[in-house]
């Protein structure tokens, strides 16, 4: 594999340094020279560079777009370990475990124009903010973070500025 190949794939595994090379804000001997390092690429910094900045040239400009959605939130839900058979009132549900209104967390609940791309900046958002859900997920038409009842106020802010400005796909 080429070590332009290389570059482009060591960026596509760091979604931060893309997101950085899509937005035009990378420093590219810094970016080079780290990215060297941590991916382990067989080739100095300066081809490094190089490599990243073809690889720039072929992304799309970063943009933002919002999503039209309305965002509620849920006190007292928790996340447990499902007992077969059980759960018919959970907000969530994947094998074994399901979030269900019985509990001392919060449910912070987006339902509209939501997809894959909206829950990872929400989750993006919300570690930015020191906030880390129990759970999260999308399906359909919503999508729902538990976090910690104290967080609730702050996340559904988090949720709201995350779906006003939500990354735009290639």
């Amino acid at each position: 594999m080429s070590l332009a190949a290389e570059t482009r794939e060591a960026v596509r595994a760091r979604p931060f340094l893309f997101d950085a090379l899509r937005a035009g804000v990378v420093n590219y001997s810094a970016a080079a020279t780290w990215l060297a390092n941590d991916a382990d690429l067989d080739g100095d910094s300066d081809a490094v560079a190089t490599a990243l900045r073809r690889f720039r040239e072929e992304l799309p400009t970063y943009a933002t777009a919002e999503r039209s959605a309305t965002v509620s939130m849920q006190s007292g839900v928790s996340v447990i370990e499902e007992p077969a058979g059980n759960g018919e009132d959970a907000l969530l549900r994947l094998p074994g475990v399901a979030v269900v209104p019985d509990g001392g967390d919060t449910a912070v609940i987006a339902t509209g124009n939501v997809d894959a791309t909206a829950l990872a900046a929400t989750i993006d958002r919300l570690r930015t903010a020191d906030i880390f859900p129990a759970a999260a997920g999308i399906a359909g038409n919503a999508l729902l973070v538990v976090v910690k009842r104290r967080a609730g106020a702050t996340a559904i802010r988090v949720v709201e500025d995350a779906l006003a400005a939500t990354p735009e796909t290639g």
